[in-house]
C-alpha cells in the first residue's frame, strides 16, 4: 500500500480488505457496488490501536483476521489488499487459511524491493516538511496517471503507520506468504500506468506468486487506482469473487 493510507471494499463472496500504507479514508470504489464485506484499518489510525513496534506482517494479518471475523464470522472470504495491503492479504492467506477463499491484489508490488527514485516519491508524498507543491509532484509521479487529480490524496497520511508497516515487513523473515497463488485462487489487478508497481507479465506473476493467479489490467490508472477507476476496479473484483461464492 502507499505510505500510510487506508480504504475498504465489498465483493460477492464476502470480501475483506486490509488497507493501504498509513492512510485513513475509504474510496468511491468501496461504495460503488456494496456487497457483504468489511475492511481492516491499520493499528495507529482512528479506533485501531495496539503496539506499533516489534511487529511482523503476520501480526498485521492477525489484525485483519480479527476484523474479518468480528464483521462477518469465520466463513471463508475473498480478501483483497491494495498496495502495502497486498502483503498483509497474502500473509493472512498463510496464517489463517480457513478464512481465505481467494485473494485479490490491487496495484500490488509483488516484491518488497523498489528503485530508490520510486521510494523517494512514496516518502515525499506524505513528508510534512515539504511544501504542498512538492508533495503534489511526488503524488503525481508515484500514484496517479496523467490528467488525474492527485490533490485527493494530499490529506489522510499517517507517517508513523507507514514506519510501523515498513518495520514489520523488514522483521518478517518467513517468506512463505509471498507465494499466495500456490494456496488459493488469486486475482492481480494491475494499474496500466503504475510507476510503483509496474504491470508484470502473467508469466512473471506465476513465477513469483504461484500457478493460480490471473490478471486484469485497468487502463488510465496509476498506483492509487481506486480513486482513479472505481467502477472498473469494483467490476474486476466482483467478477472474480462471483466465481467463488459460498455454496449452500
Amino acid at each position: 500500500m502507499p505510505g500510510g493510507r487506508r480504504g475498504a471494499a465489498g465483493a460477492a463472496a464476502r470480501l475483506a480488505r486490509p488497507r493501504g500504507r498509513g492512510f485513513r479514508r475509504g474510496r468511491a470504489a468501496d461504495r460503488r457496488r456494496r456487497l457483504p464485506g468489511g475492511a481492516a484499518g491499520p493499528r495507529g489510525i482512528g479506533c485501531s490501536v495496539g503496539p506499533m513496534e516489534g511487529l511482523t506482517l503476520y501480526d498485521l494479518a492477525a489484525d485483519a483476521a480479527a476484523a474479518l471475523v468480528d464483521a462477518a464470522g469465520e466463513a471463508p472470504a475473498i480478501v483483497a489488499g491494495h498496495a502495502f495491503g497486498n502483503w498483509v492479504a497474502r500473509a493472512l492467506a498463510v496464517s489463517r487459511p480457513a478464512l481465505v477463499r481467494g485473494v485479490v491484489l490491487l496495484a500490488a508490488s509483488v516484491t518488497t524491493e523498489m528503485p530508490a527514485d520510486v521510494r523517494a516519491s512514496i516518502d515525499g508524498s506524505f513528508d510534512p516538511a515539504l511544501s504542498e507543491a512538492e508533495r503534489l509532484g511526488h503524488l503525481r509521479r508515484g500514484y496517479f496517471a496523467p490528467g488525474h487529480d492527485a490533490r485527493v490524496w494530499l490529506g489522510g497520511w499517517h507517517p508513523s503507520v507507514a514506519a510501523m508497516q515498513r518495520a514489520a515487513t523488514a522483521a518478517t523473515p518467513d517468506q512463505t506468504w509471498r507465494r499466495v497463488a500456490e494456496r488459493v485462487p488469486t486475482l492481480y489487478v494491475s494499474a496500466a500506468q503504475d510507476t510503483i508497481a509496474p504491470p508484470p507479465s502473467l508469466e512473471a506473476l506465476r513465477a513469483a506468486l504461484g500457478p493460480q493467479v490471473t490478471m486484469v489490467s485497468i487502463a488510465e490508472a496509476g498506483h492509487a487506482l481506486l480513486p482513479e477507476q472505481p467502477a472498473a476496479t469494483a467490476a474486476a473484483v466482483i467478477a472474480f469473487a462471483a466465481q467463488y461464492k459460498e455454496t449452500p
